[in-house]
């Protein structure tokens, strides 16, 4: 595990040794100054990936079809469940994860091939299921927006899902989508505390302008709704009301919310930079997720991952239950359209 010395704009000052990793490097701090060690670029390396969709048959999630442009994510939240993803990879769920980011150049292309199958039946393609799609390098890669015109060429509904508001960049395919009801939008709130975000999301957009997002989507058409994912007990809970409303009153009309899980290595780097970020409420956070997990700080139980229990989850669940009725959030539940499906002729194709 590295130093535990604060990196600029990273979460994460540790890089726990991965589960497959057969060699653990720990840089000796006298060799760098202090400038080195703080600073550590971004690096970009390219997946040869085969194949554009993941699939999965877990009763946790809404969807079995997903579609990830990167692996790794620069937003650098220390509570992000897909850290662990990163060390089926050789890096660690730690610094590597938010530093060392694996893009998917050739998505649209394998997209549109696996869209043209006759095997495929259309669905809603979750876009992500692991890491954000528009996480800072997309503004340079625009794999996400690639992967958007494919779908919108093939008339396939897709869920997308963000904390960036680069999302607005895209409004013009995004538009498109809505207008044949192939498109919902979900931005990600776990906080409306500018003090807040920045040590726990530090490059992710800041609370304001992701609420910004909404109000633009929603004046464009786009179906659009914020999740208060994840509320970390005893640190953002609270504010859950307050998020439900700023979201309703930018223009969201759905909501979501989830309580945060720490799988695998998460629960070293949220520990870590919880004890010091925040060290007067490590203790009270930590205890109240073990309170909600049966002790422990996760279930990795499918049909549990996603679910705490007791007095506490049961006091969210009743506040975000009468907070979604009186903003009457949720009313239109109907699922996407798929109807509108096509598969492309030759000519089409020779855009790919």
């Amino acid at each position: 595990m590295s130093d535990p010395l604060p990196r600029r704009g990273r979460a994460a000052a540790v890089n726990p040794v991965g589960r497959f990793a057969r060699l653990d490097v720990t840089l000796d701090p006298a060799a760098l100054d202090d400038d080195e060690r703080r600073a550590v670029p971004t690096q970009v390396f390219r997946d040869t990936t085969r194949t554009a969709l993941a699939t999965n048959d877990s009763p946790d999630l809404p969807f079995s079809h997903s579609l990830n442009p990167y692996r790794g994510c620069e937003h650098g939240c220390p509570y992000c469940f897909a850290r662990p993803s990163h060390e089926y990879l050789g890096f660690s769920a730690g610094l590597d994860f938010e530093t060392k980011i694996v893009a998917k150049p050739d998505l649209p292309r394998l997209l549109s091939e696996a869209l043209q199958k006759p095997s495929w039946r259309p669905q809603t393609i979750a876009l992500s299921g692991n890491t954000d799609p528009y996480q800072p390098i997309e503004r340079r890669l625009e794999i996400t927006r690639g992967c958007l015109e494919v779908l919108l060429r093939h008339r396939n509904p897709v869920g997308l899902i963000t904390k960036n508001a680069l999302v607005t960049r895209d409004l013009d395919v995004l538009r498109e989508l809505a207008a044949l009801d192939l498109v919902r939008v979900t931005l990600s709130a776990t906080t409306l505390r500018d003090d807040l975000a920045r040590p726990m999301e530090p490059r992710a957009s800041r609370p304001g302008a992701r609420l910004r997002a909404v109000e633009a989507l929603a004046e464009a058409g786009v179906p659009v709704g914020v999740n208060a994912a994840p509320l970390i007990p005893g640190l953002t809970d609270e504010e859950l009301p307050a998020i439900l409303r700023a979201a309703a009153d930018a223009g969201a009309t759905s909501a979501g919310y989830m309580l945060v899980r720490l799988p695998g290595a998460v629960q070293d780097v949220f520990e870590e930079w919880l004890r010091r970020t925040l060290p007067d409420r490590a203790d009270r956070v930590l205890n109240r997720i073990l309170e909600g997990k049966g002790g422990r700080l996760n279930d990795p139980r499918f049909g549990h991952r996603f679910r705490s229990d007791g007095p506490y989850a049961d006091a969210i669940r009743q506040v975000f239950r009468a907070e979604v009725r009186r903003l009457g959030l949720n009313r239109d539940r109907a699922p996407l359209a798929t109807h509108h499906f096509r598969r492309l002729s030759g000519g089409q194709m020779d855009l790919f």
